[in-house]
């Protein structure tokens, strides 16, 4: 595809209750573009076409359908769960290719995705592991309404029950709710040992700053006594709580911009030079730096954008990413990756705690992975880093 021109979809949130999370996003998919462009001797040039459906669930799919119809054949996009499974059916009836960049709950595997964000067993199952060893085994679940968090809850409560614990409660509220005044106090006399929060956007931030401050006036050490931990906070977001509660966080994910390596060093680079304004180097910003690299060595490999040659040659890519070396599984299309427990910090970075030994195989669909299996190739093998 010598002086070929591609044009890509960049579809992503970059306002609205979760436009933090988009704008990293669309941050990171532009930056691999940009070096895509720039790479010597490729023969390959992407032209974003970017969209911003302002967090509102019923823009994603005009947004597809108008992409393309201008001709687009891939798509880097979505961030929540409701918004990727609002269009896929779009992308499977017009034969384009979705290359999906976030962090999500599993039980999913479309011919017309490409998931490079984590899968269950990338995050959902180190983080049971590790708070079942370091903090107790009863939880309080809180989340948005919608698929990410009921089917993660549903995932930690399975886990937990395996290990003889028990969820004590479960509560979900509107995206973009921010009221916690109830839920803060249902937490509170619940006691539990760990909090588990599937929360998104502006109502996860208003839910730590809402803790933090009801635990400081009863004299409770909230970092230490009831940690709250997510599969989906990033540095971004911590700068969205706020100094007031920004401390002791544990995190669940395959990348932190802390991560030591030459790759990341050069990423978090030239991400902050280009993007000084921010939001922050994340694991969504990384998650879409590395979707669009996969597109482009699979674009240089299939000598054209026609679907099923891409997807050929997509399955099996293996690149040096800022996490490590991520691969493309051949069977299920979801990403090998290196699952990392972080707890943030002050400045708005995480200590890395714990972080597997070598990527873990994706599975979508735990069906390799449950804790009585013991198969150590296919569970995320952590091993203490701080």
């Amino acid at each position: 595809m010598t002086g070929s021109s591609i044009p890509i979809g960049i579809l992503f949130s970059a306002t609205g209750s979760y436009g933090t999370v988009g704008r990293t996003m669309r941050n990171g998919a532009l930056l691999a573009c940009r070096q895509v462009n720039e790479a010597a001797g490729s023969g390959l040039r992407l032209d974003p076409v970017v969209v911003d459906p302002q967090s509102c669930l019923s823009a994603y799919a005009p947004a597809v359908e108008a992409m393309l119809g201008q001709g687009i054949r891939h798509v880097v996009g979505c961030y929540t769960s409701s918004s990727r499974k609002d269009v896929i059916p779009i992308f499977e009836k017009r034969d384009a290719l979705l290359w999906y960049p976030a962090h999500y709950e599993g039980f999913e595997s479309s011919e017309n995705v490409v998931y490079t964000g984590s899968a269950p067993n990338h995050h959902i199952l180190p983080l049971v592991e590790f708070l079942v060893a370091r903090h107790g085994r009863r939880a309080f679940c809180i989340g948005s309404n919608y698929i990410w968090a009921w089917e993660s809850n549903r995932v930690l409560r399975d886990e937990l029950l395996q290990r003889g614990g028990s969820v004590l409660a479960e509560r979900y509220l509107p995206v973009g709710e921010t009221d916690m005044s109830h839920i803060v106090a249902a937490v509170l006399d619940a006691a539990p040992d760990f909090v588990f929060n599937s929360l998104i956007g502006e109502s996860a931030y208003a839910f730590f700053r809402a803790m933090r401050r009801e635990c400081r006036a009863r004299g409770i050490d909230q970092a230490r006594f009831l940690p709250i931990a997510s599969c989906n906070l990033s540095e971004p977001e911590l700068m969205e709580i706020g100094p007031e509660a920004i401390d002791g966080h544990l995190s669940s994910s395959v990348y932190f911009a802390s991560v030591k390596s030459e790759a990341n060093a050069a990423f978090v680079s030239d991400y902050a030079r280009s993007f000084p304004d921010g939001p922050a180097a994340s694991a969504e910003a990384e998650a879409a730096f590395v979707a669009v690299k996969l597109l482009a060595r699979a674009l240089g490999a299939a000598g054209t954008a026609e679907i099923g040659a891409v997807r050929r040659c997509v399955a099996g890519q293996s690149i040096e990413a800022p996490q490590g070396t991520v691969s493309i599984d051949p069977d299920t299309r979801h990403a090998y990756l290196t699952p990392r427990i972080g707890r943030s910090r002050h400045d708005g970075q995480f200590d890395i705690l714990v972080e597997a030994k070598a990527p873990v195989r994706p599975d979508p669909y735990l069906v390799r992975s449950s804790a009585a299996l013991e198969q150590p190739m296919l569970q995320p093998a952590l091993r203490v880093v701080s």
